[in-house]
């Protein structure tokens, strides 16, 4: 559970980069610094590549950002939250994690068949592994428990 924890906090600490590296971006002298340094890059290497992966965040308008910053910030809550759970060993933390990732595998699924690419299956396969792995202790923990009347 514990490694599942250490997953979803990682998860949140990106989130949490992305969402500020956003809201850094409303700043003219990062915004400059930020296409002197894309502008190297894609110097260095294959520029296509550079600009498929770059457009996305560079073609955002200020609402864009914003959007994208609390986007962030709240994928970084779910994933603290599910974190705090697990690593407390809460059920309620268990239940969390499954509902929420199982929101994400439709995307995933879709974004795979868009372009099937090894990082998208390893991500798609690791987050049904979580999933299995807690429905299973959800089961079993819920078979094994004795019925006791509340006091």
């Amino acid at each position: 559970m514990r490694l599942i924890a250490c997953f979803k906090f990682g998860k949140a600490a990106l989130a949490t980069i992305v969402g500020l590296g956003a809201l850094r971006l409303f700043q003219p002298s990062t915004a400059a610094w930020a296409d002197r340094w894309l502008a190297a890059l894609a110097v260095r290497h294959d520029r296509r590549v550079v600009q498929l992966l770059i457009a996305p965040v560079l073609g955002l308008r200020a609402w864009g950002l914003v959007t994208l910053a609390v986007g962030a910030f709240l994928l970084a809550s779910l994933f603290t939250t599910e974190g705090v759970g697990l690593w407390l060993g809460k059920r309620w933390g268990q239940y969390l994690t499954v509902a929420a990732t199982m929101v994400f595998v439709p995307l995933e699924v879709d974004w795979l068949m868009r372009v099937v690419t090894v990082t998208r299956l390893a991500a798609l396969l690791l987050n049904l592994a979580v999933v299995a792995f807690l429905v299973y202790r959800l089961g079993r923990r819920t078979g094994s428990e004795p019925l006791t009347p509340p006091k």
